[in-house]
């Protein structure tokens, strides 16, 4: 039963993982602006040549150009989770940025949802998870969207800000080693990898591991960076995410890092609530202000 269970999956996982067929990859807007905040499908360049990255943007009124802020989602290992995660829009950071004047762009992934293909941020096995390279991988995601933007009339060629979420932060972690001028800020939320291993609150895979990463990551830091959590963060707990900040510290970059109040049941996701928002808006928006650092580091 269980080998005849496994022959079923087989074509599933194959159709997940598979790239999209097309004849033609086309990039930039997909859809009609619509509501909230000239909401629109656009198409944004993905590692793979033939594959286009979902995204969603955002837009205050007028022509620009806009200070870009880009969010960079949460991720899981495992093929199914990633292939029925819904498109991620965070409405209630959107909300918050669009008020100070961004334009904000949250792309899919590859290995996610309605962008499908190989999931090149894959972290491996627990016990030899690759914590750097899933980073850096993601990282590269982060660029080539960020990039791609870079090049549209309305959005301001300097002083973007990445906001990362779970995975998606661990990746930004990884990009603080770009351009200062290009990238002014990054706003990790409850960066990390490996939390929850085999669906175990608190258990992390390769602790040590990712602590290692964590240092690699700030000894080239160029950006600063604000690392946030919650109280109630079952996946990167505040000790555990404090341990991680001051690794990546250690590298001599410029970071703050805060423990933000409970909010809700688990504070992993409070960044996709108002409430979570509102909670980390005063940390936001010192961030957001921030001077670009004028030397780089040595590497």
């Amino acid at each position: 039963m269980r080998l005849f269970n496994t022959l079923t999956l087989l074509p599933l996982l194959a159709l997940l993982t598979a790239s999209p067929l097309c004849a033609q990859v086309t990039f930039g807007s997909s859809g009609e602006e619509g509501e909230p905040f000239r909401r629109q499908q656009w198409r944004v360049p993905s590692p793979d040549a033939d594959i286009a990255a979902h995204a969603l943007l955002f837009r205050p009124p007028g022509a620009g150009p806009f200070r870009l802020a880009i969010i960079a989602h949460a991720s899981t290992q495992n093929v199914l989770r990633r292939a029925q995660t819904p498109q991620p829009e965070y409405r209630a950071l959107v909300t918050f940025l669009i008020a100070r004047g961004f334009a904000v762009l949250v792309p899919e992934r590859l290995g996610h949802g309605a962008t499908g293909g190989r999931y090149v941020e894959d972290q491996g096995g627990c016990d030899e998870a690759d914590y750097a390279r899933s980073g850096r991988a993601t990282a590269d995601e982060i660029s080539l969207a960020l990039e791609f933007l870079r090049k549209q009339d309305f959005v301001r060629k300097e002083s973007a800000v990445v906001f990362g979420h779970s995975a998606g932060g661990w990746g930004a972690l990884a990009l603080a080693n770009a351009d200062p001028q290009h990238i002014s800020a990054i706003i990790a939320f409850a960066p990390g990898r490996g939390g929850h291993a085999n669906d175990v609150p608190g258990r992390i895979c390769a602790p040590h591991t990712l602590l290692a990463a964590a240092t690699a990551f700030g000894k080239t830091a160029r950006i600063p960076v604000t690392w946030l959590v919650a109280a109630n963060d079952s996946y990167f707990a505040p000790a555990v995410s404090r341990g991680l900040a001051d690794a990546f510290r250690g590298g001599g970059d410029k970071l703050d890092f805060s423990v933000l109040p409970a909010v809700g049941s688990e504070g992993h996701w409070m960044i996709e609530t108002e409430a979570g928002v509102t909670a980390a808006g005063a940390a936001f928006d010192h961030a957001l202000k921030a001077p670009n650092p004028v030397a780089a580091k040595k590497p």
